[in-house]
């Protein structure tokens, strides 16, 4: 039996990068997909076709996860078309990287709110649900450098290092419900945004990586199936760290 069969998951920022991996990865385990992206535009329908294809239902949605009020209609859209949600993983972020003295006040709000304030508003518009189910789990994507800091990424930092806070909080909130709240924190993952990084800067960042390698975007996908299926049953609050062994 496939690990992920018949549950269903929503997933943020996943018309492209490491939030389509991880639709394809969960559909190939059985998992019905609904995918938000904020727009609905050929690469999210076309990212939609290549999960249907995978043999399980899958949906994209506009939505702007930085948004409450947009969230909760989002959600109840979702659960409207599906029926129920099993796992919700809150992929949908955003980078304004600049040293603090240069970075200003909009570049600051932006990405907290797309990285953190969306983790409060899909968690809390699926929270009915998943108690009505009294199952659930929910997956927040962090960051190595929400747990080392970073120079030029103070904003960034601050808001996967705040993710991580609200995943365990969230745990102990809900554990009781059967509801398990957990973060991954990726390191050096070679998507889009990292390939457009100089060549030697990607092997500068290798060299402080004992597997000595970029991780791809499976990688990530992989744990988050794991987090997702009942192999992690008892698995809750925890951070996992997906960097190849950069941050210990």
């Amino acid at each position: 039996m496939k690990l992920l069969e018949g549950k269903t998951a929503i997933i943020t920022g996943a018309a492209r990068g490491i939030g389509k991996a991880i639709a394809m990865r969960f559909a190939a385990e059985g998992c019905n997909v609904a995918f938000t992206d904020l727009q609905y535009n050929d690469v999210a329908q076309a990212t939609e076709k290549e999960i249907a294809a995978l043999g399980v239902k899958a949906k994209g949605y506009a939505s702007n996860a930085a948004n409450y009020e947009d969230t909760q209609n989002v959600v109840a859209e979702i659960v409207k078309d599906f029926g129920r949600v099993d796992i919700l993983i809150n992929n949908a972020g955003i980078t304004k990287d600049g040293l603090l003295m240069r970075m200003t006040e909009d570049q600051w709000d932006a990405v907290i709110n797309v990285n953190l304030k969306s983790c409060f508003n899909f968690t809390k518009a699926v929270q009915a649900t998943m108690l009505k189910q009294k199952s659930g789990s929910i997956i927040n994507m962090s960051s190595v450098v929400g747990v080392s800091g970073n120079a030029g990424q103070s904003n960034y930092s601050a808001s996967k290092a705040g993710m991580i806070g609200f995943t365990k909080s969230i745990a102990k909130e809900l554990g009781s419900r059967g509801i398990r709240s957990n973060a991954i924190a990726p390191g050096f993952i070679i998507t889009e945004m990292t390939g457009v990084l100089a060549e030697d800067v990607k092997k500068a960042w290798e060299a402080q990586i004992p597997l000595k390698r970029g991780g791809t975007p499976d990688d990530v996908a992989n744990v988050c199936v794991f987090l997702g299926s009942d192999l992690s049953a008892y698995v809750s609050g925890q951070v996992i760290h997906v960097c190849g062994g950069m941050n210990m």
